[in-house]
């Protein structure tokens, strides 16, 4: 038999929104879907009989049923909106692990049913969120390592793999700034060559789950007639067809009044239940939709700072020798990035900041010393979407790859204390 590390590994991204999957060395993932199960409540429900040894065969048999009874991702939506039986769980909010059991059940279909691999034969490459605890790690490598029996893993934090997604230019710039704005969290995480500035890392509570909220808000308080069980589907919809970024709301408004006919879309759909077509109207959340992470008080009254202050905040919080490096290489990566105009809106208002503080420096010192421009540059990719899957691609076809993962052997000798530590945070834990 041919040892595992001649085959591809596998690389799984789990998102609060989409897992993306597939073979390292491929350019783009082979599956992404929805990160949901759809668990059979029937078994789950199902009456304890009193009497010794009545139907243990029955009870037993449920038992193995509903541990095979659940559908993941594009399936479990269509089943549970069909059938009464089924209820939804996300595995993971806000880029945390929720519901351990049903992530146990989504990595066992996507091995199985996606993939179709055996995983004692493939070394897996996972990736977490930035602000994940140790503990939660361990609780992977157990999974991965007793469950699925996988002869190495490696868990990786998802901006760094976003900056490696880079990596196939020529110029491999490790040093940068990854804003990434996923469904259910948003971080921006400083790196320097390669290893992530912890203590700087800051999270927004405004990601891509809240553009939906705030889409579906808005249709209602207009009025349009979305059935209810599908509003949320719909505003999803809409914010991935339709929407993109403006550069000043105002004018946008009024080009909307003044043309309806050329900015207004609309959306047609089918109840589900009864198969009845309806259609709505699409205005202004095309353009507020995103601008949310621009203007949060918008949305939110809890939180008002918006994104491109908290990037310049994050800077500035990093190493001073680091700052003019990270400034000139901010990464976006994550689906909620990828509004048309997103990455030129951020640059001029990170630009704006960092210029006016230029000013105000040059105007303490009276003109004797003159400040060197700082140079502000967002890098936009066709990847974004997938930059962090890609940057996993990447890394796990190389040849270090293997020698950095954990192994089952490691595994069996030192337990699920060897997953905690990460060597990207290096001295943080």
């Amino acid at each position: 038999m041919d040892s595992a590390t001649s085959r591809p590994a596998i690389v799984i991204d789990n998102g609060t929104g989409y897992t993306k999957m597939g073979f390292a060395g491929n350019v783009e993932p082979c599956f992404t879907l929805p990160t949901v199960v759809a668990i059979n409540e029937s078994f789950v429900n199902q009456p304890r009989s009193s009497g010794k040894g009545s139907n243990w065969l029955a009870q037993h048999s449920a038992g193995v049923m509903a541990d095979l009874d659940f559908y993941i991702g594009d399936e479990a939506l269509s089943r549970s909106r069909s059938n009464n039986t089924y209820t939804l769980t996300n595995p993971i909010r806000n880029g945390q692990v929720d519901n351990w059991d049903a992530m146990e059940r989504f990595w066992q279909q996507c091995i199985f049913n996606y993939l179709r691999c055996d995983p004692e034969d493939h070394y897996f490459l996972l990736t977490e969120s930035p602000l994940t605890p140790p503990e939660s790690r361990e609780y992977t490598g157990e999974i991965m390592f007793e469950t699925f029996n996988v002869p190495g893993l490696y868990i990786a934090v998802q901006p760094v793999l976003a900056l490696a997604a880079g990596y196939t230019t020529s110029k491999c710039e490790m040093t940068g700034v990854v804003v990434d704005v996923g469904d259910g969290a948003t971080h921006v995480v400083p790196v320097a060559d390669g290893y992530v500035i912890g203590s700087s890392i800051k999270s927004i509570p405004i990601a891509g789950k809240d553009v939906t909220l705030f889409i579906q808000q808005l249709m209602r308080e207009r009025g349009e007639h979305v059935p209810p069980e599908d509003s949320f589907e719909v505003a999803r919809k809409v914010k991935e067809t339709y929407c993109y970024t403006s550069s000043d709301i105002v004018k946008e408004f009024n080009k909307y009044d003044r043309e309806p006919a050329k900015y207004i879309k609309q959306y047609k759909g089918i109840k589900p239940r009864t198969g009845a077509p309806y259609s709505c109207d699409i205005g202004y959340e095309r353009f507020l939709g995103p601008e949310v992470f621009f203007s949060p008080e918008i949305y939110s009254s809890d939180f008002s700072t918006p994104l491109p202050a908290v990037i310049d905040k994050c800077i500035q919080s990093a190493p001073i020798d680091t700052r003019r490096a990270l400034y000139k290489n901010v990464v976006l990566s994550g689906g909620s990035t990828m509004f048309k105009d997103f990455h030129r809106r951020l640059q001029r208002d990170l630009k704006k900041i960092v210029d006016a503080r230029v000013l105000a420096s040059d105007a303490r010192l009276g003109g004797e010393i003159k400040a060197q421009p700082v140079e502000v540059n967002v890098v936009s990719h066709p990847i974004q979407r997938y930059a962090v899957w890609f940057g996993g691609s990447v890394l796990a076809s190389t040849s270090e790859f293997f020698s950095a993962c954990h192994t089952k052997a490691e595994y069996e000798e030192y337990g699920a204390s060897i997953c905690r530590t990460n060597p990207v945070f290096k001295g943080m834990y």
